[in-house]
């Protein structure tokens, strides 16, 4: 197993501290996991390790790093719409997926001290692992951020800088300090280790409904979902589990959508935006480093872009939380889009929604 950069073919060992290739690639990674079979789930574990015989872990250091992570419950929220409750989940966000993976790599590969970028809930995650696996830990998060959740990353005892201006300009600063010093970049973004933890998500589907469902909506920023998703559902397909893809639905906000300025033009790379505010922050990013990778995966599979209106986002957290289903703005997009899908192209069944992030962690 290694990584191997999509740019130049460039083959690097998964224990290097490079965050990307010389040539500037990304990584991805060059593993291979088994078909997919439920027997070979470890059901003794109750979370996503419970996957690890399809998870690229070549030692048992992710038994002192989890939380508990996965394993969230799948609601009924009328006849036509399932939820995904992943904000069951120890930060109360589905990034702990893709944490709990990434720092069990980093433990076992000898990393002391991380820095990483975000714009609350994958710093929250990372922090919290890293506090479990006693690495020392910075976290850089853009003016704005929810209080709650920088005194979440703070309770980890992390480190948090607060940088001025857009979220990516967050980014930009976080990778300059991560040049500058040399430390371990722990990014949901660079490090392909994470998208094995969010792959999870759709092994948890399939476990629990003993299928896919027809429609799966997806939050669609920086693609920590969106990348997950994707790669579990083709691992069932090659495994000859489901037949053919499901009908994706990305979602990006109204006041920042790359994805579907470049699917408007079919373009294979996504303009850089400048974001405008949005109550839909998790997913305000003007310029996505995987972009190139993520449009191609939407075009192989035909995957629906579709925008999140920004006047609806109030509207339907409240018609959420008047059922129960307590959730932060971010998540409240993907069910006003859904909404907003419906109206468009009528009512569709047998479609499933993430639950992405708690509401206390944005009342702000």
């Amino acid at each position: 197993m290694k990584y191997i950069c999509k740019k130049c073919n460039h083959y690097e060992e998964v224990t290097t501290l490079k965050s990307k290739c010389d040539c500037g690639g990304l990584w991805q990674l060059d593993f291979n996991p088994p078909m997919f079979n439920l027997d070979l789930v470890d059901k003794s574990t109750w979370g996503i390790f419970r996957y690890r015989a399809f998870m690229p872990i070549e030692d048992n250091t992710w038994e002192s790093i989890t939380l508990g992570e996965g394993m969230s419950p799948i609601v009924s929220f009328d006849d036509d719409l399932m939820l995904k409750m992943d904000y069951f989940m120890p930060t109360l966000s589905f990034k702990d997926r893709g944490a709990a993976m990434l720092i069990s790599h980093c433990k076992s590969i000898g990393v002391d001290s991380v820095v990483q970028d975000s714009s609350g809930n994958a710093g929250n995650s990372i922090a919290a692992y890293c506090a479990k696996a006693g690495i020392d830990c910075e976290i850089f998060v853009p003016e704005g951020t929810s209080s709650k959740k920088i005194d979440m990353i703070k309770s980890h005892n992390a480190r948090v800088n607060i940088v001025k201006g857009s979220r990516d300009h967050c980014a930009d600063v976080c990778r300059e300090e991560v040049d500058k010093k040399g430390k371990y970049y722990a990014n949901h973004v660079y490090n392909p280790f994470f998208y094995e933890g969010t792959k999870t998500y759709i092994y948890e589907v399939y476990e629990q409904l003993g299928k896919i469902p027809h429609n799966i909506f997806i939050p669609l920023g920086n693609g920590t979902l969106f990348i997950g998703v994707i790669k579990g559902l083709e691992e069932l397909k090659l495994s000859g589990l489901i037949k053919e893809m499901p009908n994706i639905i990305a979602v990006q906000s109204q006041n920042c959508d790359p994805f579907v300025k470049a699917v408007l033009k079919g373009d294979k790379k996504p303009p850089v935006v400048k974001p405008s505010y949005t109550m839909a922050e998790g997913i305000a990013i003007g310029e996505p480093k995987r972009g190139i990778e993520i449009l191609e995966y939407i075009y192989k599979y035909n995957v629906d872009v579709i925008t999140a209106p920004e006047d609806q986002i109030l509207k339907a957290r409240q018609i959420l939380s008047s059922r129960g289903i307590y959730c932060e703005h971010t998540t409240a997009a993907t069910y006003a889009a859904y909404i907003k899908y419906c109206e468009i192209n009528g009512k569709i069944k047998d479609t499933l929604i993430p639950m992405c992030g708690a509401g206390l962690k944005s009342d702000h």
